[in-house]
């Protein structure tokens, strides 16, 4: 009896232990989970895992049931309020027009790649065609030109922001580290910081227009030219949330680390990268992070009056097309712009997290 009392007891103990090395395990991912926008998933593992049920439940309820009820609320006082608002386009559509929106965006998007596939086969056999007759010197292969679809206009916002926010970053970054370091380097940018910063894009896009056209003449294929004065006016309008986050980072780096590093005679170059980076990069992704959500805010006006196509082309063309399914667009293409400013957010949060000394391990 007691043989079979203590192997209970033992089963009972490994049981507790890998309970705990399990919850410590969801511990450790909780941050990562946060970072993606996925911390509800916390409270469900943690449940699964045998954690206490009623806090687990009121944890649930906070980062899931009470977020969905507030996304219910909205759509339900969307659905009642907006056949009442008449415009010139008629009613203000409901979530179900713009979900319908939604799959008629889609199913012109797969009849589009349907189109460019026949294309290319049409394309193929006719070469082969002339290859097999001994015409090799009368093949042509041309590229698909049919208009491009709401996923290709949504690529094309996110590269045109990428580069943006990469030049952005690298200008920013360095001038943000030498205000940090040199009181007189601060001193001297600083007014242009608080001129340029507030200017609008709407000032700046004129300007970029006109310099872009005059430097880039050789414009290559894959860099047209609206796009790259969409991407240029993205740059002047999302590089200060970096700098100033980055000079205020470095400039609040612990001055007995500096002392240190004089002491040891290190480098300039490795007293930047050994401690005054790892010191300030939590306020450098800060800095990062408003810049990029700046940076795509910026971006659809820029698109707008660049038409560089993007989600503010569809916007702008939408709008003046004037149908009856318009508005609709225009409104899947706002609520795709929320959606993908708050992935985007996210993607710089859990890059903050695996660069920065708050990452969970």
């Amino acid at each position: 009896m007691a043989n079979i009392t203590d192997a209970a007891t033992e089963s009972g103990n490994a049981g507790t232990e890998r309970r705990e090395k399990l919850l410590l395990k969801i511990n450790r991912a909780s941050g990562w989970l946060d970072a993606l926008g996925l911390s509800w998933l916390t409270p469900i593992l943690k449940i699964a895992a045998g954690d206490t049920l009623g806090e687990q439940l009121s944890e649930l309820k906070r980062v899931l049931v009470i977020p969905v009820i507030g996304i219910a609320a909205f759509l339900i006082a969307w659905a009642v309020l907006a056949p009442k608002v008449q415009t010139s386009l008629g009613a203000i559509p409901g979530p179900v027009q713009v979900w319908e929106q939604v799959l008629n965006l889609w199913d012109d998007h797969v009849t589009e790649r349907q189109k460019a596939a026949d294309f290319y086969e049409r394309q193929e056999i006719r070469n082969q065609k002339l290859i097999d007759a001994g015409k090799s010197d009368s093949v042509k292969w041309r590229t698909y030109t049919g208009k491009p679809t709401y996923l290709d206009q949504i690529g094309t916002s996110l590269i045109t922001v990428g580069l943006g926010f990469l030049i952005a970053t690298l200008i920013a970054v360095p001038l943000g580290i030498a205000s940090g370091l040199s009181r007189t380097f601060s001193g001297a940018i600083n007014p242009l910081i608080q001129i340029f910063k507030p200017v609008s894009p709407l000032a700046w896009l004129p300007i970029v227009t006109m310099i872009v056209s005059a430097l880039y003449v050789d414009v290559v294929e894959w860099l047209p030219k609206s796009l790259l004065i969409s991407a240029v006016t993205v740059t002047l309008c999302s590089l200060w949330p970096t700098l100033i986050n980055t000079a205020l980072g470095v400039a609040s780096v612990d001055k007995d680390l500096m002392n240190v590093g004089r002491v040891l005679q290190l480098p300039t170059r490795q007293t930047i990268t050994k401690v005054v980076l790892p010191s300030s990069l939590p306020l450098i992704f800060t800095g990062l992070r408003l810049s990029l959500g700046v940076g795509w805010m910026v971006l659809i006006a820029a698109e707008m009056l660049a038409q560089n196509p993007g989600l503010g082309k569809f916007v702008w063309d939408e709008f003046q097309n004037g149908s009856s399914q318009s508005l609709a667009k225009i409104m899947v293409a706002v609520l795709t712009i929320g959606i993908i400013g708050f992935l985007l957010d996210r993607v710089m949060y859990a890059l903050q997290q695996a660069f920065s000394f708050s990452t969970h391990r």
